[in-house]
């Protein structure tokens, strides 16, 4: 675990339950949902095309009385017309998720607040009591919110208890971290683990964009969810409005918005060769 709440992003090391949390992501779309502040909020979807598809499978033994095998992703075969097809991803409904909740607390967010803790306990009401959830925010740093619980009560405290949106946004070093540094004891202890990252994903290292921003590439950090067992899910702060009004940093937000496409995309390739 984590002993420090505060970390610096200059360093070097630096989503009803349905949510069972194999996210359907292995269905025939990859969902981008973008977060609006309206109310009532209208949610749209990004659909991106992917050859994956879910199957579920429910197993009864013939003798009521004994209890089926526990069967492994070598005890099934699928094909379609004939043809062998190749299991991705094989899980049992019961296995345990590690969910990190990654909320973007910059400056341009400050509008957001409200909509990103109401967001936040959404996800930790359709987490299973089996699950558990660690909540870290950034800006310029990242900062430890709650470490992995399964206490919905204690997760609510802390994200009402977190702090008002400031500074700039660090967002590629802050998903690096997690990615490198906070899921790794999930693989360790055999657990499924996901990342729900809400931001407007204007990283200030983006062209025409004020400040010094991530030390990691938006290109290094795509390799990295890539070749990552964990599921990262980015969910779109529309903040372009509120920000942006003189239109300074249209391409910005355009480019930060399709790198948010293709992370999505990036994630649900890599599922397909790490079975996340």
């Amino acid at each position: 675990m984590l002993a420090l709440r505060k970390f610096s992003l200059r360093s070097p090391i630096l989503w009803g339950r349905a949510l069972m949390f194999s996210f359907s992501l292995l269905t025939a779309h990859c969902l981008l949902p973008i977060a609006q502040a309206q109310t009532p909020e209208p949610i749209d979807t990004i659909r991106i095309d992917s050859n994956l598809v879910n199957l579920n499978v429910s197993v009864v033994n013939r003798n009521p009385g004994t209890s089926a095998a526990r069967l492994e992703q070598k005890d099934f075969a699928v094909s379609e017309n004939g043809v062998p097809q190749e299991i991705s991803f094989f899980a049992s409904v019961d296995t345990p998720f590690d969910l990190v909740l990654l909320l973007d607390l910059s400056g341009s967010t400050s509008d957001k607040i409200g909509l990103i803790r109401k967001s936040a306990k959404r996800f930790v009401d359709a987490a299973r009591p089996v699950d558990r959830i660690a909540i870290f925010s950034f800006s310029s740093e990242i900062l430890s919110v709650s470490k992995f619980t399964n206490d919905h009560d204690a997760l609510k405290k802390s994200i009402d208890d977190i702090e008002d949106p400031y500074g700039g946004t660090n967002f590629w070093d802050a998903l690096r971290f997690v990615l490198e540094h906070v899921v790794g004891q999930s693989r360790i202890e055999n657990r499924r683990s996901a990342v729900v990252v809400m931001t407007d994903g204007v990283d200030n290292a983006l062209p025409d964009v004020d400040g010094e921003g991530s030390l990691t590439s938006f290109e290094d950090l795509l390799k990295i969810v890539q070749n990552s067992s964990t599921i990262v899910l980015p969910v779109y702060l529309d903040t372009e409005k509120e920000l942006d009004k003189h239109h300074k940093l249209t391409e910005a937000y355009a480019l930060a918005r399709q790198q948010l496409v293709m992370m999505a995309v990036k994630a649900a390739m890599k599922s397909t060769r790490h079975g996340s």
